[in-house]
């Protein structure tokens, strides 16, 4: 018995370990601040931008894809995102995030589904920002936790990764892509 708990403890340890050092949720902002190209918010996530990911479910298999179509708009250091999106299982969703800049590198952002404000950090080729949402009530109306990963490649691209977590257990994960929409604006 005493070996059987000392198993058990070893390999929780060890799932511990993992997940504070070797895990999404381990990476920090400062990891990336020598990184490029340099992602700057007021120009990447401004104008017309198609978004295309995959949503996956606690299991780790995809439960639901989509596109979006989103419009960025600043004025000085305020800023808007409006989002438009299309679910593979036929529904929409439209979101209209409100952003402040800061001088040292941070903002904030508001939704109408998300708790207080969210913070972000813009650091080298990355965007890191935390949030609570709560998912409309056809899909349970949930509060989750969100860490939300922006990283700027060479091309333009942005690969946006996020984790969702209730209760400190992941229960979702998204990828997405976003990219310059040639395809106009989806305006107001």
């Amino acid at each position: 018995m005493k070996l059987l708990t000392l198993a058990l403890f070893a390999i929780l340890l060890i799932v511990t370990v993992r997940g504070m050092f070797f895990s999404f949720g381990s990476q920090k902002p400062g990891d990336y601040a020598e990184s490029g190209p340099a992602f700057i918010l007021k120009e990447h996530l401004s104008g017309p931008i198609l978004s295309e990911g995959l949503i996956y479910g606690p299991t780790g298999r995809v439960t639901n894809s989509f596109t979006a179509q989103m419009q960025g708009e600043w004025d000085g250091d305020t800023g808007t995102l409006t989002e438009s999106f299309t679910y593979s299982n036929g529904q929409t969703q439209e979101r209209k995030w409100f952003l402040t800049a800061s001088s040292d590198n941070t903002f904030t952002a508001t939704a109408e589904d998300i708790i207080g404000e969210a913070q972000g950090v813009v650091s080298g080729s990355t965007i890191m920002m935390t949030y609570k949402i709560v998912l409309p009530e056809r899909a349970g109306g949930h509060v989750l936790s969100v860490t939300d990963w922006l990283y700027m490649t060479e091309s333009g691209v942005i690969i946006n990764r996020s984790e969702m977590r209730k209760f400190g257990i992941k229960v979702a994960e998204l990828v997405a892509t976003m990219r310059p929409s040639r395809e106009g604006n989806t305006g107001d």
